[in-house]
């Protein structure tokens, strides 16, 4: 059986499909995946079980990936085409059957909405994939444990958490009597000189920590955050795989909606910043908040 899954250029988003892709790979042992993504979304599908294919999309005016995309698989005949991204793709290619996600902004959650194009009930969690080099990189970099990660990047500076908040979190968290007491820090954030500023408040405040912020591909990074007792960061790609890869998850919210967007794993919650919920500003969140919901977070049933 040949599979097409188109998902999303985001990582986030990329992440949160993992779970329906992993359905279709149990329902369908010995299927053959191309997948389709973006280009900084590639890594989430790397190490994904049965891929044959990885097909990473770079925008084009125009809308000219598309044809790109098309000419890459129009000669293959699929037994099924998802397309999460609501495109025309799947009624212009040989296929037994095809399943396309609805466009557009629409109450609940993102995994509700990515669940329904195939039917599936209840909504797939997500996955995290790596392999045992990504392992061991992981654990050369953080030995032992116990770890606190932290993510204070993300793709919109409104989404960040003030610095200070982090940091003040961070020594309160692995203090004695806090959540995680005696865990080392580790900082995680993404490539590129833009990840490293918003960073820096924090990695220059903490030099203690272990600096991992464009250090990891997906796959080394999606492994190192299982090896964490506790993740702490902002919306993010980071903050979604290290739901998926099972850590204990706190995910702060201010300005987007965790209605949405929250993180879904065994262990992982997201904290609200007080005010209507997906409009309000980051610095309504406080530390004292953070800190109960990690205690209560990590004294919960794994489900």
């Amino acid at each position: 059986m040949r599979i097409l899954f188109v998902t999303s250029t985001r990582i986030g988003d990329a992440v949160l499909s993992t779970g329906l892709l992993d359905h279709l790979a149990r329902a369908h042992p010995g299927a053959r995946f191309t997948v389709a993504c973006g280009r900084v979304a590639e890594g989430v599908f790397l190490r994904m079980p049965g891929l044959e294919r990885l097909i990473a999309l770079e925008k084009r005016p125009w809308s000219l990936h598309w044809l790109d995309l098309w000419r890459q698989v129009a000669a293959t005949r699929w037994d099924l085409v998802v397309d999460l991204r609501g495109s025309a793709l799947a009624w212009t290619l040989l296929a037994r059957r095809r399943a396309v996600m609805r466009g557009g902004r629409r109450p609940g959650h993102r995994l509700l909405h990515l669940a329904a194009t195939l039917g599936v009930e209840p909504a797939p969690r997500p996955v995290a994939w790596w392999n045992e080099a990504d392992a061991a990189r992981a654990a050369a970099l953080l030995p032992g444990g116990p770890w606190l990660l932290l993510g204070p990047t993300a793709n919109w500076r409104t989404k960040m958490w003030p610095a200070e908040r982090f940091i003040a979190s961070a020594q309160a968290l692995t203090e004695g009597g806090g959540a995680v007491a005696g865990a080392r820090i580790a900082i995680l954030g993404g490539p590129g000189a833009g990840e490293r500023e918003m960073a820096l408040p924090v990695l220059a405040a903490l030099p203690e920590a272990v600096d991992l912020v464009g250090r990891l591909s997906l796959p080394e990074a999606a492994a190192a955050l299982s090896r964490a007792a506790l993740f702490l960061g902002n919306d993010s790609g980071l903050m979604h795989l290290a739901a998926a890869a099972g850590t204990p998850t706190l995910g702060l919210f201010g300005p987007t909606p965790a209605s949405e967007y929250a993180p879904v794993g065994p262990r992982a919650q997201a904290v609200l910043a007080k005010g209507p919920p997906g409009a309000t500003p980051m610095v309504r969140l406080g530390v004292d908040q953070v800190l109960r919901a990690a205690r209560a977070l990590l004294s919960r049933e794994v489900a």
